[in-house]
């Protein structure tokens, strides 16, 4: 074996002249599981005797075995295998909501590390890119309706209770950007300070 790595049973593969430790399925006791997720946002007036408001889009889940009954971002999902993160967003725009964004049209927000309370053998915590939106092309509609009750465009200050926590406190940060003009920080947490609730469930669900 050479120095330095662990007793654990795996292959070596060549990798551009240089070795490249393989692990074995089920041998690492730790998963970080990345997620992209889609915030679009328009301004719209219920009267024209009212000031526009940013909306963002949300949909009812159903059926998906995660925060079934929820309120939830748009468009969101796992990054899939050999695709970038930016890759994902576009796509689960154009699965979820059968819109195409174009990825000069999709902004960062925010990076949130998060934990999950998960049981098993694994320890699995989130790493979940958000992004906003304010163009593309297409209406919005629900692409998955086996997923997805239905649609709507909320204020950022009139949210429905029941929205997934983490999702919550991502747009409490952009409704005290956009009112308040405080910053949104680069890189959040949830999940590990006491008093945030976190959704248990399997190890590496989709959702």
């Amino acid at each position: 074996m050479r120095p330095g790595l662990p007793a654990i049973p795996g292959a070596f593969d060549a990798l551009d002249g240089a070795a490249r430790y393989r692990w074995p399925m089920g041998a690492h006791s730790f998963t970080l599981v990345p997620a992209a997720y889609l915030l679009m946002l328009r301004q719209s007036r219920e009267s024209a005797q009212q000031p526009l408001r940013t909306r963002v889009l949300l949909q009812l889940r159903r059926a998906t075995g995660y925060m079934d009954g929820y309120w939830a971002c748009g468009a969101a999902g796992h990054v899939e295998a050999g695709e970038s993160v930016m890759q994902a967003v576009v796509r689960e725009a154009a699965e979820e909501v059968g819109v195409e964004i174009a990825l000069e049209d999709v902004h960062p927000l925010t990076v949130m590390h998060r934990s999950n309370d998960v049981g098993g053998a694994a320890l699995e915590q989130r790493v979940d890119f958000f992004f906003t939106a304010r163009r593309w092309s297409g209406e919005p509609t629900a692409a998955e309706p086996e997923k997805n009750m239905g649609m709507r465009w909320f204020a950022l200050d009139e949210l429905p209770e029941l929205v997934p926590p983490h999702e919550r406190a991502v747009l409490d940060l952009l409704a005290g950007q956009l009112d308040g003009g405080r910053p949104v920080p680069a890189i959040t947490t949830f999940g590990f300070a006491p008093g945030e609730r976190v959704a248990a469930y399997g190890v590496a669900r989709p959702h």
